[in-house]
């Protein structure tokens, strides 16, 4: 009993004198704020927590979002027995435990049971194979947690078994809404600017707000008690003094979120785009080889043959990255970002790839034809190796009419000419030229072996 009630004060001293952003977890789902897609009235996993007809959910989320939060609530309202473990520390054996006091749990008492596993991306795949039966029965509702995206962390086995939602990080309303509780909570108040600050500058992470907010009335609080005030009053200076430096959130699913935002923003010419996807990527650590590579394939991708220029100056800058290296090395992904998302646009030689590489799989492809064929060893004239070739350079302008393609795709058109910067050139050029082809005399006399 002693231990008890030691436990129940040291429990009503963490409430009073913990984190803040403790101190302020919802007690219900109503409370939580920023995900009403959700658990608005009547949305999907509201809907199934008031039914108590919750089966296995992967939450998808940031950081700050609220996921150890609402699978709290959930275990509240559920029936279900809560078996809270972190996928960090937690072990093959922890989880065979957990399925021997369900298989308990549901024999004597009939109570299920809710296992909560926190960032669950950090399992290893026989860890989370060991899993798999209880889930797959449903002896175990699992609840994971996770800030990757589990399409590339969690085994396809488990996510076909379970539910996936996704929390969405916090917007300006939701934030604010934090800040004012958390102020309350300090008794404390602040300037508009002060909160604006906290709130634009925590990256829609909820429990970083509610930190940086906790400093912030501590610094407004040694300041009045200098100035021998008694009221706390936060001021833009305070969370200015508590953030110190905006977080840049850049886990796996960022890399790829940001990378495709940064292609498709120079794609899309938006050069204010691209340079600000490039300056979260650097500024998150992120390899700036890796950067350089992104760069040098959109050159060929997305610009192409419009500036061909532009996959040389790519080049340029990925080998200063290996020359100069980081930090100075930005200024040259930055000039190469502009040049590309500036440049005129044409992805007719990748197109035509794509074209060609589809017809290779899928049609008969034929010989090469013999006036193509190697002529350069003996006995290749005996077999007709080379017969009928005609030399480009032999003939005005270096072109002459001949055909290239099997015999078999003879008519295929692969390359669609674009009209942008310098394609539009070479195509005019292109075409005054192009005609139709008729196919190689094979007793033509043979001017070029090349």
């Amino acid at each position: 009993m002693a231990d008890d009630l030691f436990a129940a004060a040291a429990q009503d001293r963490l409430a009073a004198r913990g984190p803040l952003a403790d101190r302020l977890r919802p007690r219900t789902l109503d409370d939580v704020v920023g995900q009403d897609h959700l658990l608005g009235a009547g949305r999907p996993l509201r809907a199934l927590v008031d039914a108590d007809r919750l089966s296995s959910v992967i939450l998808w989320g940031p950081p700050g979002t609220g996921k150890t939060t609402i699978a709290q609530l959930i275990a509240t309202a559920s029936s279900k027995a809560f078996v809270p473990l972190s996928a960090v520390t937690a072990t093959v054996k922890d989880i065979r435990d957990v399925t021997a006091g369900a298989e308990q749990r549901l024999g004597g008492h009939g109570q299920g049971t809710i296992l909560f596993l926190d960032e669950i991306h950090r399992f290893t795949k026989s860890q989370q194979d060991a899993l798999l039966p209880s889930v797959e029965t449903g002896l175990v509702v699992l609840i994971g947690a996770t800030t990757e995206n589990p399409h590339f962390e969690v085994n396809p086995p488990l996510m076909s078994r379970s539910t996936l939602f996704r929390l969405h990080a916090l917007d300006q309303g939701a934030l604010t809404t934090l800040a004012e509780r958390g102020l309350a909570a300090e008794s404390a108040t602040a300037d508009g600017d002060a909160v604006e600050h906290l709130v634009q500058r925590c990256g829609g992470d909820g429990r970083h707000l509610l930190t940086s907010l906790e400093v912030a009335v501590a610094l407004a609080a040694g300041r009045t008690r200098t100035a021998g005030a008694t009221a706390v009053h936060v001021e833009l200076v305070d969370a200015e003094g508590a953030l110190g430096a905006s977080p840049v959130r850049y886990g796996r699913d960022d890399h790829f979120d940001v990378v495709s935002a940064f292609i498709k923003s120079i794609r899309g010419s938006d050069p204010d785009a691209a340079l600000h996807w490039l300056a979260r990527m650097l500024d998150a650590g992120e390899d700036a080889r890796f950067i350089a590579r992104r760069l040098v394939i959109s050159a060929s991708e997305d610009v192409g043959l419009a500036d061909p220029l532009a996959l040389v100056i790519a080049d340029a800058a990925a080998r200063a990255v290996e020359f100069v290296g980081l930090p100075e090395a930005r200024i040259n992904l930055a000039q190469v970002t502009v040049h590309l998302a500036l440049a005129p646009k044409s992805n007719t030689a990748y197109a035509g790839l794509e074209a060609a590489t589809s017809d290779v799989r899928r049609r008969p492809v034929g010989e090469v034809p013999a006036h193509l064929r190697d002529a350069h060893y003996q006995g290749a004239a005996s077999l007709g190796h080379g017969r009928g070739y005609r030399y480009p350079h032999d003939h005005p302008g270096g072109w002459v009419a001949q055909q290239y393609l099997p015999d078999e795709l003879a008519d295929a058109r692969y390359y669609r000419p674009g009209v942008n910067g310098a394609e539009g050139r070479l195509v005019a050029r292109w075409r005054e030229r192009r005609g139709d082809i008729p196919a190689p005399d094979p007793d033509a006399e043979q001017t070029g072996t090349r």
